[in-house]
């Protein structure tokens, strides 16, 4: 398995983290204790140390009793804290956005600390025994320096949450994930692509090919891509994949076509293909911008009625587009080093990108003048920074916001802000002579 994908599920799993500070606390706490016994035993260690880092049994089992009855505490209304967190996130943003604050390693780790503090308290406590050779420890000391950490943590981790339960905080952060993966995106885009040509010369559709069929049920998360080209070259394979990333498969679903194969290896190729029962942010754009967009549903749903919400997802939404359409269009053929075709694997066109950004909120929205014109705006923006071609396709995109408009009853003056932003967009697209005969 990939070790990416693991590491995404790690860090995706909200109980992985803080189990494994539990442990490492467990594990210090034995050799704290140690620690304890061995200072103590040499009286001339104890003349070194300050006398208030040493204390008696009674007082030790107070302090220990009282430090990991307060960090269980605090670890209860941290708990809680978060299930109210993501409840909100639920209810007001969307289901999708609950998986960006569960993959949040600074909570993670806070939550770790709190139960590694109470783990670390409770041992301590269990080793204070009748038994013990000597009356003095130093080991509340210890725990008392473990609690401070803890509470430094706890007062980081209640500012963190009320920071990321702000809507425009988590609309930035979903952002700049996305962003990063049009980057991955982007750096794939160089491993040994083909032309065309390579495979029209082929004539693939021709040749009888093997179908490899999904034994599970899920969402394509990821594809080992590089591996999968290796993979290919040792057994001479040409494969197409006929679903993509993000789509929903069933069992018995055909996955990829092979050309060149035998029955022997083809259910290996699944060992490079990835589901997952639900949509995880694996270098996947089309997720972050479903998550951007069902904010602004949210946001410009009847009950909430809050359209600036709308506009910053909007915004937003321009931007990534703006980026993605700044890299030339994914070539689906990839060859091996010596230029042979190996792997097919369509890509959504910018097109695509374009419409599942604006199609849904044009439809909810249609009738808030402030929702459209900054629709028209943030694509006046992706055409400003892109070439003729990106042009023409946001164009052919506007002139159906514009259908959508015209089909709503506009008063004068929005009539006169509309208008003024779409010649500003016709403008952006080098589209003025077409303008005039879209007015509202």
């Amino acid at each position: 398995m990939s070790l990416k994908f693991v590491l995404n599920k790690m860090k995706a799993n909200f109980w992985i983290l803080p189990a494994l500070y539990g442990i490492c606390f467990f594990i210090l706490a034995i050799l704290t204790m140690q620690l304890d016994r061995f200072v103590t035993t040499e009286s001339g260690l104890m003349n070194w140390l300050p006398a208030v880092l040493f204390t008696d049994k009674e007082l030790a089992q107070t302090i220990l009793s009282a430090i990991s009855t307060s960090l269980l505490t605090m670890t209860t209304i941290t708990f809680s804290s978060v299930l109210v967190v993501e409840t909100t996130f639920l209810a007001q943003y969307s289901p999708r956005t609950l998986q960006n604050f569960n993959a949040e390693s600074k909570i993670q780790h806070g939550l770790g600390t709190f139960i590694g503090g109470y783990v670390y308290a409770l041992i301590l406590l269990i080793q204070v025994r009748e038994n013990e050779p000597g009356n003095v420890f130093i080991i509340p000391s210890f725990a008392i320096m473990v609690t401070f950490v803890c509470l430094g943590m706890f007062v980081f981790l209640i500012h963190h949450v009320t920071e990321w339960i702000k809507v425009g905080n988590l609309i930035s952060y979903i952002t700049k994930e996305t962003l990063y993966s049009v980057d991955k995106h982007k750096s794939k885009m160089g491993a040994s692509p083909c032309t065309s040509s390579k495979y029209s010369d082929l004539q693939l559709e021709s040749k009888k090919a093997n179908e490899v069929r999904s034994k599970d049920q899920g969402y394509i998360q990821y594809i080992e891509l590089e591996k999968l080209i290796d993979f290919s070259v040792e057994n001479n394979l040409i494969i197409k994949f006929e679903k993509i990333p993000g789509d929903y498969v069933d069992v018995d679903t055909p996955l990829v076509s092979v050309w060149n194969s035998n029955e022997s290896f083809n259910q290996h190729l699944l060992d490079f293909i990835f589901l997952t029962p639900d949509q995880e942010s694996i270098e996947d754009v089309q997720l972050g911008i479903q998550k951007l967009a069902e904010i602004a549903l949210r946001a410009i749903a009847p009950g909430k009625n809050d359209p600036e919400t709308a506009i910053n997802c909007i915004q937003q939404l321009g931007q990534i587009l703006t980026k993605i359409a700044n890299i030339e269009p994914e070539n689906p053929y990839y060859c091996d080093e010596d230029g042979n075709l190996r792997v097919i694997l369509e890509q959504p066109s910018f097109s695509d990108y374009l419409y599942g950004s604006f199609y849904q909120i044009r439809h909810y929205g249609r009738a808030d003048v402030s929702v459209m014109v900054s629709i028209l705006k943030a694509l006046s923006l992706v055409a400003e920074t892109n070439g003729q071609k990106i042009k023409n396709t946001v164009w052919e995109f506007s002139t159906y916001i514009m259908e959508g408009l015209k089909a709503e009853q506009w008063l004068s003056l929005d009539k006169k802000l509309l208008n003024t932003h779409w010649q500003g967009l016709s403008k952006a697209c080098n589209k003025e002579d077409e303008a005039n005969s879209m007015l509202l």
